[in-house]
């Protein structure tokens, strides 16, 4: 079973990324599940959300204590919580942030990718508040493997809450810049 917890913050749409990361891995035959915690329900406060994709019937219904992925949509939140808490061996951190992994001293597999440029680049959000949940899917396929670019944009293009084809572009974008240290 492959756990993935995600590190957002209200209206960056950490709770939509992990449904739709759920959808994708839906589309190549796995079964998932997804669900959100949230902590005080308002614009900017920290979220997290849960996605378990397996080959076999999940039965865990459970919040995700010893992720396999972790995913950070803001870096400001790494200031105040332990984002990497319980991560397992060989885990990986997928981070939003322009800079090179090797900028993070983590002991685990760093991806980064400038996800706040690209939504910007590609009017997701506004500027003040860019919606980075659809480029950090594209970061999570190319640093993970787990799901297919092709299945993240088929769950885009069905389940994307905006503009389904500013999205898809801002995946693919995302998919294609990601940098990924060991």
């Amino acid at each position: 079973m492959l756990e993935i917890r995600f590190h957002g913050r209200g209206g960056q749409g950490a709770v939509t990324a992990s449904r739709i990361l759920a959808l994708a891995a839906f589309r190549e035959g796995k079964y998932v599940i997804s669900f959100p915690f949230f902590g005080t329900e308002r614009r900017g406060a920290p979220v997290t959300s849960f996605t378990r994709i397996d080959d076999d019937e999940i039965r865990i219904k459970t919040q995700i204590y010893d992720p396999d992925v972790v995913v950070v949509l803001d870096t400001t939140i790494m200031n105040t919580t332990n984002v990497i808490s319980g991560i397992k061996d060989g885990g990986t951190v997928v981070i939003n942030s322009p800079n090179p992994p090797k900028d993070f001293d983590l002991p685990y597999k760093v991806a980064t990718v400038n996800a706040t440029g690209i939504a910007i680049k590609y009017g997701l959000g506004s500027r003040a508040n860019p919606i980075v949940n659809t480029a950090i899917l594209g970061a999570f396929a190319r640093a993970t493997g787990a799901v297919s670019l092709d299945s993240v944009l088929g769950a885009i293009r069905e389940a994307s809450p905006g503009d389904r084809e500013k999205n898809a572009s801002a995946v693919e974008d995302a998919y294609s810049s990601t940098q990924v240290a060991i």
